[in-house]
């Protein structure tokens, strides 16, 4: 897969295992400030353009099935998919919770709720046919899944985006970590939602806001070094009360106390703040689209 509105994920996946984040450019019809390839359909842009958008995307991304797009909250949830015959035109089943649940890793206990995302027969009918139902997409910040040809999607503007397969390339699982859903432990909860181990699982990390452009405040220090000490290594003081963080750093942190192993956590080392002729960022542009990673295996 090579096409200049599309990174692809740099990782030693199985075969059969694909990601990729789009890129700003390179593809789509979206006006400024959405121009021109937005994913999002909440941002602000046209629902029409939006939505052509990801009409392209499935082309030219090659996708066996439409993404299982998800109501993102900032939060812990996870949602397992697979999908099943679909019949044109009709939307996939709504969620419904399973009762399951992973341990608390802050006030809110992360969900692991099952949905049936039925795909199109071909990627390339329609938007009316790629398309789910929005009033459909789970409330969710993470999703897995161990069905071949679902594909997993989260959007982000800063935030960051991490890929996670087995090694045996028979599950996969997609999240969105921005610093709310880092420290609430979304990762762990994604982790712990897959049914292979941790230590045979291993991870991408997608384009976030970088270590040299992103500064915080004493809110962000204090949640995630009020919960350990060792976070602190990811921030740089930058004056009275503030700091640069390196979200790459906590999120390799995280992924390495729930047993990933650190050599199987690749990505990390781009910035969607600093690089505006390839990424979407809400920091450094308020009004903005949203960038799409995905990932499915055959």
């Amino acid at each position: 897969m090579r096409h200049s509105a599309l990174l692809r994920a740099d990782w030693p996946a199985p075969p059969g295992v694909h990601g990729f984040t789009t890129l700003r450019h390179g593809a789509g019809v979206s006006p400024p400030p959405f121009d021109t390839f937005n994913m999002g359909l909440r941002c602000g842009d046209a629902l029409d353009a939006a939505l052509a958008n990801r009409d392209q995307l499935a082309r030219i991304g090659g996708l066996p099935s439409a993404p299982a797009w998800l109501r993102q909250m900032h939060g812990v949830g996870v949602v397992r998919v697979s999908h099943g015959p679909r019949i044109k035109g009709t939307p996939p089943q709504p969620v419904r919770p399973s009762g399951a649940s992973f341990g608390r890793s802050s006030d809110r206990e992360p969900l692991v709720r099952e949905r049936s995302s039925s795909p199109p027969a071909s990627a390339g009918e329609g938007t009316g046919d790629l398309e789910p139902a929005i009033d459909a997409e789970p409330e969710a910040d993470a999703a897995v899944t161990s069905t071949p040809g679902t594909v997993l999607a989260i959007l982000t503007a800063d935030c960051l985006p991490v890929l996670l397969c087995s090694r045996d390339g028979d599950e996969i699982g997609a999240a969105h970590a921005g610093w709310r859903g880092l420290v609430a432990g979304v990762l762990e909860a994604t982790v712990a939602a897959m049914h292979a181990p941790a230590d045979r699982l291993m991870a991408w990390l997608g384009p976030a806001a970088g270590p040299a452009d992103y500064e915080i405040g004493v809110e962000v220090y204090d949640a995630f070094v009020s919960r350990d000490w060792r976070a602190g290594a990811a921030f740089a003081s930058t004056r009275p009360n503030h700091w640069r963080v390196d979200l790459y750093a906590l999120a390799r942190m995280r992924l390495q106390q729930v047993g990933v192993h650190p050599e199987a956590i690749h990505g990390g080392g781009l910035s969607t703040i600093g690089e505006p002729d390839r990424f979407f960022s809400h920091r450094r542009d308020a009004r903005t689209g949203r960038m799409a990673t995905l990932a499915w295996f055959a």
